[in-house]
């Protein structure tokens, strides 16, 4: 009698819950007006110290860095780094998943995480940071919807535009600058690798300050997997190993940033933007189309089976590249 007790309170418990979840599916934001490339959104992102602060995204933001001024070697990298199968999931990558759990289990905790780039701009744009498993299938959900009605280009200077870098330092446009005192546009291979080697924990694990040297080693090993998709010629892959992040003196600019009161992002105006050398075209738009994937300046598209490299080396594939 006791048993049929609790198994009658562990159903109810389930029925309520699932109630609850679908509830709250009820009411998620709709997506569709994330593909218009003139749209501005306040968000919340949390600070250094704890505390959460509004951040413009869209073209009004200060660091807003069209895709057109964002570098392929930059797109590729958190590509590779973050999701390898990107443009082959949609939304939702079920052997990565799967891989997780098994690792997960094996090391009986939860070290290890599976979500897609588009999942990660969900959660950044439209829930909080809390870990439980409600937040994790509105994030689902939300990536799912987004893969219908975003393209893979548009999902990309998102990401981009959001992710953390530093105290305050949200976006590859601020990034940028913040480290290596330019616009993205400018940023050398090297420079790419070492950003989005930042990616997993830039407050500690993979702060450059605290741990340079696991950065570094990172940042090599994205280089590699950059040469190995045929972005990199082997020359450019040379070079950019042989070069040195510069970020000398800049521990000092970090701990001046955590000490002092946080300058809050201010909306901009159209006069003011964009940033020198990142000028989009009248219509919100970089004039540079981001249907087939990433692609370089001056260079064949990748996947066109000319991506700057020997031609006895296999080429990435269309569908790396995207829709």
């Amino acid at each position: 009698m006791k048993l049929k007790k609790i198994l009658l309170i562990v159903i109810g418990v389930i029925v309520l819950y699932a109630a609850y979840v679908g509830i709250s599916l009820m009411f998620l934001p709709p997506v569709t007006e994330l593909a218009d490339r003139k749209m501005n959104m306040t968000i919340q992102v949390k600070d250094w110290k704890g505390n959460y602060q509004p951040f413009v995204v869209g073209p009004k933001g200060r660091y807003w860095t069209p895709t057109g001024s964002i570098p392929a070697e930059m797109k590729w990298a958190v590509i590779v780094a973050e999701d390898a199968n990107f443009y082959r999931h949609e939304g939702i990558d079920v052997k990565a998943v799967k891989d997780a759990i098994k690792y997960d289990l094996e090391k009986k905790s939860f070290a290890r995480g599976a979500s897609t780039i588009t999942q990660q701009v969900a959660k950044n744009l439209f829930l909080s940071r809390e870990k439980s498993i409600t937040r994790k299938i509105k994030e689902i959900i939300l990536a799912k919807r987004m893969e219908q009605e975003l393209t893979k280009g548009r999902i990309i200077e998102l990401y981009l535009n959001v992710v953390e870098l530093g105290p305050m330092v949200y976006g590859i446009g601020h990034g940028a600058r913040y480290y290596f005192g330019k616009p993205a546009s400018a940023l050398t291979p090297r420079e790419c690798a070492f950003l989005a080697a930042m990616l997993p924990g830039p407050r500690v694990a993979y702060n450059p300050y605290k741990n340079l040297a696991r950065v570094s080693k990172r940042s090599d090993m994205i280089l590699g997997l950059l040469r190995g998709k045929g972005v990199l010629s082997g020359e450019e892959y040379r070079l950019a190993l042989a070069e040195e992040p510069n970020i000398a003196g800049l521990q000092r600019k970090v701990d001046e940033s955590i000490a002092r009161p946080e300058v809050v992002q201010a909306p901009m105006t159209s006069a003011a933007l964009p940033a020198a050398g990142e000028t989009p075209t009248p219509d919100g738009t970089s004039g540079v189309g981001d249907e087939k994937g990433p692609t370089r300046e001056g260079a064949p598209e990748i996947g066109e089976g000319a991506a700057r490299k020997p031609a006895t080396e296999q080429a990435p594939q269309p569908e790396d590249v995207g829709r």
